[in-house]
């Protein structure tokens, strides 16, 4: 049986890893090098079926659209770091503060959090857009403060668990200050979970970009989006199926690379799994 587990660990660790390392290839080959001009227009040629020219096909301005998919990973890997790095800094922080001071504090605070889990997180994130404005940045500082409230909620549960821990204790004696504690004591004892709900908050946040641009509130041209590549071929699909395929199965598989690879961490981390 342990065998099974640990085969099945290896499983997602290898193809999660795999598939994210060919898409973070394909992000550092595009800023040096594409088939051809992402935003290059070649009416004469739309629309055509994959061949050996164009991989992916052409799209409805005869660009083409293996270009674009390469071009695409950069802000697919853009708006994911940002906003994960969003969520994480401000999520840590809260609540690691809650958590560990607990009383008053980690009450109001947790019932904030509370109040934010309960509205849709896509909804916030539409709103933040419409206010704002559209755009990579913006989108990417929404989705960074959609993510922020989960994130908060597991970091302060690992400061819960462990701010009594003998560890914590012996560090109080030994005189150390409160943040020496959380930041060199407690912090590197939670970051498994972080780092579980760090991987899975990219793969919601690619989702999230795709289904913003879709509606044209995400990233906007020329910049090529993945989301806003479904959305424009939508038209084509009966006709020219594979420029909706192409996109549609990029963003499936990355964010497939980004679940297995969490997986794979989560039951690495786990004791209970060993």
């Amino acid at each position: 049986m342990k065998q099974i587990q640990r085969h099945g660990k290896n499983i997602n660790l290898v193809i999660g890893s795999s598939i994210l390392l060919v898409f973070l290839l394909m992000m550092v080959v595009s800023f040096f090098y594409t088939p051809y001009d992402v935003n290059a227009m070649d009416i004469a040629n739309k629309l055509q079926p994959p061949s050996a020219e164009h991989w992916f096909g052409t799209d409805e301005f005869g660009r083409d659209i293996f270009s674009r998919i390469m071009v695409g990973t950069q802000t697919a890997f853009f708006v994911g770091t940002v906003s994960v790095g969003i969520g994480m800094i401000f999520g840590v922080l809260i609540g690691g503060f809650s958590g560990y001071f607990g009383g008053w504090i980690d009450e109001i605070i947790m019932r904030i959090i509370d109040a934010l889990m309960a509205f849709p997180g896509i909804i916030l994130a539409l709103m933040l857009v419409a206010v704002f404005g559209s755009g990579m940045v913006n989108t990417s500082i929404a989705l960074g403060l959609m993510a922020i409230p989960g994130i908060a909620r597991i970091a302060r549960s690992g400061f819960l668990q462990s701010k009594d821990a003998e560890y914590v204790h012996a560090a109080r004696l030994m005189g150390q200050s409160q943040v020496r504690i959380m930041t060199k004591h407690i912090l590197p004892n939670v970051m498994s979970p972080l780092i579980v709900a760090a991987s899975i908050a990219f793969a919601v946040a690619l989702l999230a970009e795709a289904g913003l641009s879709y509606l044209g509130l995400g990233v906007q041209p020329p910049d090529p989006s993945w989301g806003r590549m479904l959305k424009d071929s939508q038209g084509y699909l009966a006709s020219s199926p594979w420029y909706t395929y192409a996109p549609g199965v990029v963003i499936t598989l990355m964010v497939l690379g980004f679940y297995m690879l969490s997986n794979a961490i989560r039951d690495i981390s786990d004791p209970r799994s060993r």
